[in-house]
This record gives structure tokens, sequence and C-alpha cells, in this order.
């Protein structure tokens, strides 16, 4: 990107915790792994965090941003794509599921270019109908380390054009997966194992979801690819209901963001 354009803002959304550290606090933190404003900004983008809120402000934060990423986290709840809970799922995270859901559809509705990572994925399938496993083995080694593992792109897709390889090595880190593909997506690629490791939206707007954890590699293309859909001067209709009126250097005219939107430092 031209070092003198000006950079698209990204917003990634955060974790909730009930108790976090740091120095000599001990409290309740929306939080977000250092890797991913990191990839953000090596991206070329500015990196805004966005911690749970309102569902119903979900589209008005969304019209602030150029580009949104759904981060990783806990496991989706499973009443949310009509199924009992099992017993290896992971505790509820309401909060982030009923926010995160919200910037999805108001992302989509927009055409506002979206990427989501290993959770972010998942909501995305939900978002659109899909169903998932609620448990794989094989693909979280150890608890709290990243392992690797190949991944290969499905031929004439988005994905692909973004990387092209045969097979690339990405961290991984879940316990679950894709299980029935939700409305109008596309399996872009696949483990070894036959795992969708990617989806992808068809269409005018950038929207991708990715099974693994680019913000713990050091491979920035497809976070690129979003900055650079982000970054672009007219974008395509959104998917699902409305569309933006113009690029959002043109809605921040009218509008500038709040403080709490601005990008900081990690």
């Amino acid at each position: 990107m031209n070092g003198n354009a000006k950079r698209p803002l990204i917003g990634v959304s955060t974790y909730l915790e009930a108790e976090a550290r740091w120095g000599v606090w001990t409290l309740p933190a929306a939080l977000l792994p250092a890797g991913y404003p990191r990839l953000v900004q090596a991206a070329g983008g500015l990196a805004s965090m966005l911690p749970p809120d309102d569902p119903a402000y979900a589209a008005d934060v969304v019209a602030r941003l150029d580009g949104l990423v759904v981060a990783g986290g806990p496991d989706v709840e499973p009443a949310r794509y009509g199924a009992a809970r099992e017993e290896r799922t992971g505790p509820p995270a309401e909060e982030r599921d009923a926010w995160e859901l919200a910037l999805i559809e108001a992302a989509l509705a927009a055409g506002t270019p979206l990427l989501g990572i290993c959770r972010g994925m998942q909501l995305l399938n939900v978002a659109l109908g899909g169903t998932l496993v609620q448990h794989l083995d094989g693909h979280a080694k150890a608890p709290g380390v990243f392992s690797t593992h190949a991944v290969a792109p499905v031929p004439g897709t988005r994905y692909a054009a973004v990387v092209p390889d045969a097979a690339t090595d990405v961290p991984t880190y879940h316990h679950q997966a894709v299980d029935r593909v939700g409305r109008g997506l596309v399996p872009c690629a696949h483990a070894d194992d036959g795992t969708v490791e990617a989806l992808e939206l068809p269409g005018p707007a950038w929207v991708l979801g990715v099974q693994w954890h680019p913000e713990a590699g050091t491979d920035t293309r497809v976070m690129e690819a979003l900055v650079a859909a982000a970054a672009a001067p007219q974008r395509g209709a959104g998917n699902c209901a409305t569309s933006h009126n113009g690029p959002a250097d043109a809605r921040r005219q009218k509008e500038a963001p709040p403080e709490a939107l601005r990008p900081h430092p990690a």
C-alpha cells in the first residue's frame, strides 16, 4: 500500500473476560491478543478494538469501519444453530455471540469487507444458517499451544487467488469445525483430513472466514487482501439487505468516529 495513502480502519472484535491480570490489577477486561492488531498494522490497516456492546448498535459501528475482523475465542452457543450442548463444548459466551453475530449481519448487509478468524468463521457460518461439529480431534494438540497443519485451497476461489500455494502450513488451535455449510457460503480450503478450513461468500463484497489463526503466524496475505478490499474506493452492495451509499471515507466526513472507535496502541 502507498505509504501516503489513508490507512483503512479495521475493527476487530474482542474477548470479554470476567477476570484478567496486568500490573497490580485483577479486573474484568475486554481484551485482544496483540497478534491481531499487529497483523492488521503489518497489512497496512489501522486496528480498532470492538468490545461487546448492545447488538442494536452494530450497524452504527460497522458504518464507521472500512473492514471488520471477527476474532477467535470460545465455542459458539449450540442453541444458536439449533443443537443441544455436547459434553466437550465449552461454556457459553452469550455477550460475544450476540454482539458478533450482529456485527456480521451488519457487515453483510452493508457490503463491508469481513474476515472471520477461527470462532469468527464459525459464527459467519452460523449467521447464514450453518451448523458446527462440536468436537473434532487433532486440530488442537495441547491446551494454550498453537500447532500447525497444511491447508490446501480450492482452485478458482477467492482464497486460492490470495494464497495460490498448493498447500500452506497454518497456525491452528480449534476443536470445533463447520458441519453444514451456511447459505451461499463456499468451502475454499481444506485440511488433509477433509475439514473445511476456509469459507467465502461469492459476490461483490469481500467475505472470507479461515479456521486457523493468521495472527499467530507470519503470513500476512489474507489480512492484506482484507485491507486492500477495505481500501477500495467503491465497494459492492451487501449480500443480505442494504448497501453503503459510498466509501467509508465519505461516511466519516459526515460523522467522525467517536473516541472509542479510533485506533490506539495494542
